[in-house]
């Protein structure tokens, strides 16, 4: 019996749309990575249940289920990453400039707030021509699905998906410390669980190129709001990540913004939409191209967190070979997190060219959905330091198949300095 086979008995198909699109450019950039433990003797977040004491790295490992996490400051003070990731996606794709027809930037870290600035940057930086109009969207984990649904409408000829999260500059102050997260006697909603997007929440910068694919019939995807309606049960008005502050509500400045300007997490309705949702996607999925599943070479699930990811796979009937996971190792990089597991893959000779690949995610507004793609790479993808952990269940299922990689024979060993790179 086959993976989508065990789901349970789908609703009615939610709509879907085409997606003629192969991805021809990947770059990603991940930082240096550290321990749960090293970020608690940082943070300094007061136990609750134990005064006089600080939460440890074994208390975020119990509670959250992360051992380390990708967290540079250095790294990801600026934009600069972002511009080098896309840079180097535009060099995978063979591409110019001049040859993108649409950008989509999807964050929930912006470096400048208003007016769309960090997309004016970007395309400025990366000489995209002054006749295309920059599209970001301030997009939590779900927010590739809705550049999907966007780009599916547009019928861009390429478009350029650039993605990062910014975790570590928005809550180290200037002597390295870890400050924002610890107010648990705060204004905020979620004031005594902060701390936790401090440690689950991770930096990243991904980019991807997508190219009008006429001939892949197989590509769709579909999107959901769920505001109105959740599989048949009344729809979500609670956002599940809530940042009220800093908006005209609670202007900067006024009594109660910096405390409100934090990203606190409705634990028990992520939860509750995680697991659902990503069930949903599946046999949406499922009812539109029934198999799915065994015909993909991956699917790329988002990294909420180990523990939601494992359940997820498990009750799908899913392992780290078909759906690898480095929440456990990375912590959730939010919008970042599918196109990283991709990147992966493909610098490590695990997909490759001509392979079909699954990106389903889900995440706060709430949002989720999920899209088929083909892999057509035609340059050489750029293996940055450090390469994020391959599951060792993904590599022996990647090489026991064909790869379709050029060369991709003892890639994963060959890529691990800066600058290296491979062709899918």
């Amino acid at each position: 019996m086959s993976a989508s086979e065990t789901a349970n008995t789908p609703a009615p198909a939610a709509y879907a749309y085409p997606f003629p699109y192969r991805i021809s450019g990947v770059g990603a950039q991940i930082g240096e990575v550290i321990s749960v433990d090293e970020w608690a003797r940082l943070a300094h977040i007061p136990h609750r249940k134990r005064a006089g004491k600080e939460i440890s790295g074994a208390d975020i490992e119990r509670i959250l289920g992360v051992t380390s996490k990708s967290w540079d400051r250095a790294r990801f003070a600026w934009l600069d990453t972002a511009v080098e990731v896309a840079r180097s996606a535009l060099r995978s794709a063979l591409a110019e400039p001049e040859d993108i027809d649409a950008v989509f930037v999807a964050t929930c870290t912006p470096y400048e707030i208003m007016l769309d600035q960090d997309a004016f940057n970007l395309l400025r930086r990366l000489r995209i021509p002054d006749s295309v109009p920059p599209f970001q969207l301030g997009a939590g984990c779900g927010g590739l699905s809705r550049v999907a649904a966007h780009l599916a409408r547009t019928g861009a000829r390429r478009a350029l998906v650039i993605s990062y999260n910014a975790a570590s500059p928005i809550g180290i102050d200037e002597n390295g410390i870890i400050s924002q997260y610890s107010g648990a006697d705060g204004e905020h909603p979620f004031a005594h669980t902060l701390w936790c997007s401090g440690a689950l929440f991770s930096d990243a910068a991904t980019a991807l190129v997508f190219e009008r694919d006429e001939d892949f019939e197989a590509g769709l995807g579909f999107y959901s709001r769920d505001s109105l309606d959740f599989g048949g049960e009344p729809g979500f008005s609670d956002p599940l990540i809530h940042y009220p502050g800093g908006g005209a509500a609670h202007p900067p400045g006024f009594p109660g913004s910096a405390e409100l300007s934090a990203f606190g997490l409705n634990g028990p309705e992520l939860a509750r939409y995680y697991s659902r949702g990503m069930m949903m996607n599946q046999e949406t999925m499922d009812a539109h191209r029934p198999g799915f599943v065994d015909e993909v070479r991956r699917i790329y699930t988002h990294q909420a967190g180990p523990a939601l990811v494992a359940d997820y796979h498990q009750l799908a009937g899913l392992d780290t070979g078909k759906a690898p996971a480095h929440a456990r190792e990375l912590g959730n990089l939010v919008t970042s997190a599918t196109p990283v597991l991709f990147y992966t893959d493909v610098v490590n000779g695990l997909v490759g060219a001509g392979d079909a690949v699954c990106f389903s995610v889900i995440g706060a507004g709430p949002e989720r959905g999920a899209f088929l793609a083909r892999v057509g790479i035609p340059g050489e993808v750029t293996a940055t330091a450090p390469l994020p952990p391959v599951p060792a269940a993904a590599k022996a299922a990647g090489t026991a198949g064909t790869a379709g990689a050029a060369g991709a024979a003892g890639t994963a060993a060959a890529l691990g300095a800066p600058g290296r790179t491979a062709t899918a």
